[in-house]
């Protein structure tokens, strides 16, 4: 090929990246004026922020089409009064997880946990995209940051306030993240004063599957972190923290799961775990756990216990607990 040829084959390459490029943003139909001025006010009003990464960021100092590609970026977001225009789905679940259905109701799912599509996801035109590194996706920075401003809120296994507070930040509402937390830990004290003769109690928390339990909880997520600062323990093995989302355990294994308190669910709504609690009660040496003879287990919707968590689902976890122990 020549030199000639080269150098034209590259410069309609390049052409075609930046007509491809303007389409992503104006969108089809768009009036060019609009968008223009549009995205001259975009550039007026920006901040910068360094996400979990170390990377600084460029963000709108008021977002206004938010996409959330993990389970708590989505949570963060909804509890701050902002519904994301596009959205990650449950764990297990075709939609976003059903403790967040309600509130996310205009959400277009557009990843899982394991990949995004790119296509979708650049359709709705995003002013911001967040993620944390519960998501598969976090490999894929680049590729979104050439959609819109994408900020990484939190590395993987980090402290669910602090994953939090990081994405309050980046959607500049870090006084409103302030006062959830705030009122979170009021209720939380007001709990650990009711518990009573529960205090200190041995607290299971497992996610039935597949004919089988799984830990899940360990470690400073929404659930092992509201569960300590209660003064609740757990048994040895869901001690610490987890080398995953969740730990299967055999049923030859079963006793490793009770305790005073087991609280059950799956990964999805209250109703898929009164079914899977039937299916367990049926399973050889599950009468036996001490919190069932004692009648302490308590189903739960596991959506909300088996996400990687937010302040919306903790605040589930907290009033399922308050109603079970302190009550």
């Amino acid at each position: 090929m020549s030199s000639a040829r080269a150098s034209r084959r590259a410069v309609l390459t390049s052409a075609a990246t930046v007509v491809t490029g303007a389409l992503l943003l104006t969108g089809c139909g768009d009036d060019g004026n609009d968008s223009a001025d549009s995205a001259a006010g975009k550039e007026s009003s920006t901040r910068q922020v360094t996400d979990a990464t170390g990377r600084k960021v460029e963000v709108p100092s008021a977002p206004q089409k938010v996409v959330t590609l993990s389970e708590p970026t989505l949570d963060a977001a909804l509890a701050l009064g902002i519904e994301p225009v596009g959205a990650t789905a449950g764990r297990g679940q075709k939609g976003v997880s059903t403790y967040l259905a309600g509130k996310a109701k205009k959400a277009e799912v557009v990843a899982t946990v394991a990949e995004a599509d790119m296509e979708k996801l650049a359709a709705l035109q995003p002013d911001l995209i967040l993620l944390d590194e519960t998501t598969a996706v976090k490999s894929e920075v680049s590729k979104l940051q050439a959609i819109a401003p994408t900020v990484v809120t939190a590395k993987l296994n980090e402290d669910w306030k602090k994953a939090f507070t990081s994405t309050a930040e980046a959607l500049n509402k870090t006084s409103q993240a302030e006062k959830v937390l705030t009122d979170f830990d009021a209720g939380v004290a007001a709990t650990k004063k009711k518990l009573g003769d529960n205090a200190g109690s041995v607290v299971s928390v497992i996610r039935w599957q597949n004919g089988a339990p799984s830990v899940v909880g360990k470690g400073v997520g929404h659930v092992g972190s509201t569960l300590s600062t209660l003064g609740l323990e757990r048994p040895t093995d869901q001690q610490g923290a987890s080398t995953g989302h969740s730990e299967p355990v055999s049923l030859e294994k079963l006793s490793t799961i009770d305790g005073d308190w087991l609280f059950f669910g799956t990964l999805g709504d209250q109703a898929d775990g009164e079914k899977a609690y039937a299916e367990a009660a049926k399973v050889p040496n599950f009468s036996k756990l001490k919190a069932e003879k004692a009648g302490h287990v308590v189903v739960v919707q596991g959506s909300a216990w088996n996400s990687a968590g937010g302040p919306l689902a903790a605040q589930i976890v907290l009033d399922d607990v308050t109603k079970a122990l302190a009550s």
